[in-house]
């Protein structure tokens, strides 16, 4: 064999070794990832999760408001990429317990009455104004001494929170999406799509509720988004009777 063909051997193996570690590398990044993702939604492989659909609040019928289809199935591609798999249930026909797997729960407690549950058991700092008769605070948030009023299509906001079961380590979480409009529902579900590292970075397998900020909805839809506070501590503190709120 001379000089040239042994260099140009040499240079086939070099290539195939370095070809073969940048696959072996990239593989294992992408696995940490999953894994790391998977952590943060408690879907493990091959996994069950349940998705709980709300009920459009100004249809008399029984159905779905278009933003939050469009949410479902922003959650259910977050499913599938962690490998688990989704049950759908309706808000009145959700009968588990808390922590038995995963749950993606949708909608204000005006259209979902497993909302209305979790928001008693697990953030007795919050309130929403169902009302639904006109007024400055139809539909506005109360977290602990502040009020958040809705500006349809130009102010809204959203609740999106984390919750797990205290002191329990094999516990699933449940994941809430309580907005002011169909619309913020879409937009919570897309902003944990997009900072779902971010956030299991600052808060690892820890509850957090986080008020977020849509923006100009009428002509951004649910694109533009800002989150406003953490408000964990608030929202889990109940509140005071007569707890005087400042509108914001």
């Amino acid at each position: 064999m001379n000089d040239d063909v042994r260099n140009i051997v040499l240079g086939v193996v070099a290539a195939g070794i370095s070809a073969a570690l940048g696959w072996l590398a990239r593989n294992y990044l992408w696995r940490r990832r999953l894994r790391r993702k998977q952590a943060f939604f408690g879907l493990p492989e091959n996994s069950e999760s349940l998705l709980v659909v709300n009920r459009d609040p100004a249809s008399s019928e029984p159905a779905v408001h278009r933003f939050d289809v469009f949410a479902l199935l922003e959650l259910a591609a977050l499913i599938k990429e962690c490998g688990a798999g989704v049950q759908v249930a309706t808000q009145d026909t959700a009968q588990q317990g808390f922590g038995e797997r995963t749950e993606f729960c949708l909608g204000g407690p005006a259209s979902n009455r497993r909302m209305t549950a979790h928001m008693s058991a697990m953030l007795p700092g919050v309130r929403v104004n169902v009302d639904p008769e006109p007024g400055p605070d139809r539909g506005a948030f109360q977290i602990g001494g502040e009020r958040y009023r809705l500006d349809p299509g130009i102010t809204e906001y959203v609740l999106l929170a984390r919750l797990t079961v205290p002191g329990r380590r094999d516990g699933r979480p449940v994941f809430l999406f309580c907005g002011q409009r169909a619309i913020t529902n879409q937009a919570a579900t897309r902003y944990l799509a997009r900072n779902h590292e971010r956030l299991a970075r600052k808060h690892g397998s820890n509850s957090f509720v986080l008020l977020l900020k849509v923006i100009n909805s009428q002509a951004y839809g649910p694109d533009v988004v800002e989150k406003v506070e953490d408000v964990t501590r608030a929202a889990q503190t109940p509140l005071p009777e007569g707890a005087i709120v400042t509108p914001t």
